[in-house]
This record gives C-alpha cells, structure tokens and sequence, in this order.
C-alpha cells in the first residue's frame, strides 16, 4: 500500500485525479471553443437542416462509444491505461482545426468521426485512472471533480467562442481552438501510472468474451437502462436549435450554452458527493426526472425567459447523471475489470447516439419540434420505470 500511496491534493483528490482535471479543462476549453458552434455553422453556413446536425452528432457519439469497450478491455489487458489516454487527446487535438475547411456537411461529419475516435480510445481508461486513485467513499467526488473541471474547460471555450464569433468568424475559431487542446496533451504526460504488482495480476487470460461474462446482471441491467434513457436524451444542440427556433440570434443562444456549462460546473461536485452520502440510484432517477421535465417545458417554451429556466435546468440534470453514472458502473463492476465495464456502459449509451440523434431530427424536420422534445419526455419516463429494477451496490451486499 504504501509503495503506490496516493497523493492527496485535497480529501478525496488525488495527483492523478488534478492532473486528468486540467486535461480534462484545456481539452473541453477546446471543445466548446468548436462544438457548440457546429450545429449553428452547419445551419447558418451551409445551409443544412436539422436532419444533418442530428446526423453528425449521433455519428460522433456512436463513433467514439465503439471504441471505448475495445481500448477498456485492452486497457484492463496490458494493464496500462496512459497510452490510450495520451494518443486519444492527441488525435482529437490535431483534428479540430479541419472543421475549418469544410464546405460540405459530410466533410464536417468526416472531421467529427474521426475527432471522436480520440475520444472513444481515452474515455475508459481515464475514468479508470480516476476509479483506481479514489478512495470508494469519495469516488462520486472524485468524478464530480473531474466532470466540474471538464465544465470550467467547456464555459471558457464557449465564452471565447461568444467573444470571438463576431471577431473571427467560425473558421478562425475554429483554428485557434488547436492552442489549448496542444496544452492539454502535455499535461498528459505528468500522469504517473501505478505498476500492478505480480502478486495483483490476474492468474487467468483476460479475454472480451469472458471479461463481459463476469460482468454482473445488474450491471448489465443498469446499462440497457441508461442507453434507452439515452436513446431519448437529445443533448444540447437541440436545446441549441430551439433557441434559435424562437427567434434568438447565434450568439445569444451561445450565451445560454454557456449559462447551461456554467450550472452544470457549479452542480457537478456536490452531486458527486450527493451520490456519496445517499446513493448513486436516487441522484441518478432524479437526475432523469429533470430531463423529463426539461423535455416538457421545451415543448411550450416561446420566450428567452423560459428557455433560459430550461438551460438551467438542464444543466443540473447533467451534473446529477454525468459523473454519478461512471462512479455507479465502477461501484457494479468487478475489481480488475473497471475500464472494461466502464468501455461497455460508454459503448452502450454511445450506440444509441446516431439512431437518437437521426429520430430527433427527422421528428424535428419532418413534424415539429415539439415532437422530438415529447419523444424526449416519454423515455425518460420509461427509463425510471426501469430504473427500479435496478439494485443499488448496498442492496446487493445485503
């Protein structure tokens, strides 16, 4: 134990855990400096519809969530998770600034594919890192410290990119966005990774189909729930679009992104530690019913006062699911498989993005907002209904 002691920043934050929060801050700064902006550029721009906002943003998150099974279940392998983590927030780093050369639509889901693709390889094994220098008892502070860092990354990019829209146009944004993702892959390289001694390691072969056998039902259950719910969850470039559909300008709808990242940064820790002290189900069901209600006030908001109640709202329900969600998979997941377990659940919801994204935007396109918003609210419901079978870790040992 005291050969790989834990540094603590403070109680419950470890060296890695800062460390990966800076990553972490520098690479959303990034992010949100590009992201926020593709489903306005690709409307305003290029003249698309909200068919392909929904198509690019489901392609990417299922792009990414392929990979994660496969780098957590080699990560747990060669029992090494830096590697992943480091080529991953480089190969997003050096593919952000493409977007500035698109033309076409599908250029812009090329360049978000394979963006994605860094993520899908470092996701698992970095909330690995973060699972493995956390104590169990504050391992939903931990998340909710990484996720809130991740948040203050998110409201400076898209602060910056407020600012630097009228200034710089999209694609010199999206340019400048490379300078603090560059930042964020040195940082990488201070993650000092714990050797696993002999006497630790696995005396059987690791291997896919095993490794997902020993996974637990429960776990498996907890899974299928939070890909329905994800199935339904139709993200933030809705919330985006409906701003913009009520009649506010670009920039003012990124003023309200911005406000959302804002809520959600100030919530995520003490969910996190919500999570804690009574358990990750019930943060995580009132988590959905936040949704639920986000997705029903979206459909007869008609005003920037409503809107902006929304954005507040939904911003909380993100910080109550983001990182209590990880920190319940790893608290359902064998010892020496929590990358693997942790790729399977982000693999799972990620399958679902381009089949959720596509059914928005149709019903967005093809009847009405309100549609996509009401096909929101009725699998979330669904999700809490199911929701129940799930046991919590403590009812399990019972």
């Amino acid at each position: 134990m005291n050969k790989h002691k834990k540094i603590k920043i403070c109680e419950g934050i470890t060296r890695n855990i800062f460390i990966l929060g800076l990553a972490s801050l520098f690479t959303d700064l990034s992010s949100q400096m590009v992201f926020p902006l593709i489903p306005l550029f690709l409307t305003t721009v290029l003249g698309t519809g909200a068919y392909a906002v929904g198509i690019v943003e489901g392609a990417a998150g299922t792009t990414a969530s392929l990979l994660k099974f496969v780098s957590g279940y080699w990560s747990d392998k060669i029992k090494k998770r830096k590697p992943f983590v480091l080529f991953g927030y480089s190969l997003s780093t050096i593919t952000k600034p493409l977007f500035a050369f698109a033309n076409v639509w599908s250029f812009v889901l090329f360049v978000r594919v394979i963006e994605r693709i860094g993520k899908g390889l470092r996701t698992a094994p970095r909330d690995a890192i973060v699972a493995e220098a956390s104590d169990e008892s504050v391992r939903g502070k931990a998340y909710g410290f990484h996720r809130a860092m991740d948040g203050i990354g998110s409201v400076l990019g898209a602060v910056l990119a407020f600012l630097l829209l009228p200034v710089l146009g999209y694609r010199n944004i999206f340019l400048f966005a490379f300078i603090p993702g560059i930042i964020a892959v040195f940082v990488i390289l201070f993650i000092k990774e714990k050797k696993t001694p002999a006497k630790e390691e696995e005396p059987k072969e690791i291997s896919i189909k095993l490794s997902f056998k020993e996974l637990s039902m429960n776990l498996k259950l907890f899974v299928i729930v939070s890909s329905i719910f994800a199935l339904g969850n139709f993200g933030y470039v809705f919330l985006l679009l409906r701003a913009v559909d009520i009649g506010l300008t670009d920039s003012k709808a990124i003023l309200l992104y911005v406000l959302f990242y804002i809520v959600y940064t100030v919530c995520a820790i003490p969910s996190g530690i919500l999570s804690d002290r009574i358990g990750r189900k019930p943060v995580l069901i009132a988590g959905y019913a936040l949704f639920g209600i986000t997705s029903l006030g979206l459909i007869f908001t008609s005003n920037i006062y409503s809107i902006l109640l929304l954005f507040v709202i939904y911003g909380i329900f993100y910080a109550m699911i983001d990182g209590a969600q990880r920190a319940f998979v790893v608290d359902l997941a064998p010892k020496h498989l929590k990358a693997t377990a942790l790729g399977t659940f982000h693999t799972a919801i990620g399958l679902v993005a381009l089949p959720g994204g596509f059914i928005a935007g149709l019903l967005w396109d093809k009847i009405s907002p309100e549609t996509t918003f009401l096909y929101g609210f009725i699998l979330a419901i669904i999700s809490i209904g199911l929701f129940m079978f799930v046991k919590d870790k403590t009812k399990i040992a019972n």
